[in-house]
């Protein structure tokens, strides 16, 4: 009996990894956005995620100066939601510029969520009508409607926020099915979708969104192409296909724009 326990014991220890067997999780990071008024947010972003939270795209600060500029049509007095926000940017400068109500989703995963709730809590200038929600393309928005007012119709949002999300090929269809949930049916209501092809040799699977959103009801209309200094994935280390695809890395710092909105409303 006494052997089996020496046995077993014995190993426990082969089989144990080392104490540094595995890496140290990343710390967060942090990084600044400047409003048109010269303020400046400072966002918390997790260490790491597989689903790229712990990055500030350029396509979410585009949209945020968009947005910005764009206040008085978009934004004052309007209920807004984000789909997959990261560090929640958009929806925190929908916030300051006089939203009524602002929901702002990533991938329910804890650590996602909580930063969030966080970068809410922290921006000193956001208003008390921003909540942070998890949330699965495709799936009945109800835990994201609940937070407007029951006076507000159907419940549903007059400005959606896709800002850097078409990489994701897969999800192009949940994604437009949950713009059909959640976009108010009027002239009025706008979804943004901002994005950089960071897989240029996929730029038209990215633009492929934009088909499959024009057959399940909408309009689209180009409203912005900006060139940035960098490339988001010079940065932080994406693969390119080669050492010669020089004109790939151009067109990685390009963030374009679009504005979409029901058919046969506009």
């Amino acid at each position: 009996m006494s052997s089996d326990s020496d046995d077993a014991l014995e190993a426990s220890f082969i089989f144990k990894e080392p104490e540094d067997f595995y890496p140290p999780e990343k710390p967060p990071t942090f990084a600044q956005h400047t409003l048109r008024s010269g303020q400046t947010i400072t966002l918390r972003l997790v260490g790491h995620n597989p689903l790229w939270g712990h990055l500030l795209w350029n396509a979410s600060r585009i949209t945020a100066d968009y947005l910005e500029e764009h206040a008085d049509t978009l934004v004052k007095d309007k209920s807004v939601l984000e789909f997959g926000a990261g560090a929640g940017l958009p929806s925190l400068v929908c916030a300051i510029n006089g939203a009524k109500q602002v929901v702002v989703t990533d991938y329910p995963d804890e650590d996602l969520i909580e930063n969030l709730r966080h970068n809410i809590e922290h921006c000193t200038a956001t208003p008390e009508n921003v909540v942070a929600e998890g949330y699965l393309w495709g799936n009945p928005p109800s835990n994201l409607t609940s937070h407007l007012p029951s006076s507000a119709g159907d419940r549903s949002f007059d400005l959606l926020i896709l800002a850097d999300l078409l990489f994701n090929h897969s999800e192009h269809r949940k994604l437009v099915l949950s713009m059909q949930k959640t976009l108010t049916r009027t002239a009025d209501a706008k979804a943004l979708v901002f994005f950089s092809p960071h897989r240029p040799w996929l730029f038209d699977k990215d633009m492929a969104f934009f088909d499959l959103a024009r057959e399940m009801g909408f309009v689209v209309e180009k409203v912005l192409e900006r060139k940035m200094d960098k490339a988001m994935m010079d940065e932080n280390g994406s693969v390119r296909r080669s050492v010669h695809d020089v004109g790939d890395e151009e067109v990685k710092k390009v963030v374009f724009g679009y504005q979409l909105g029901w058919a046969g409303l506009q």
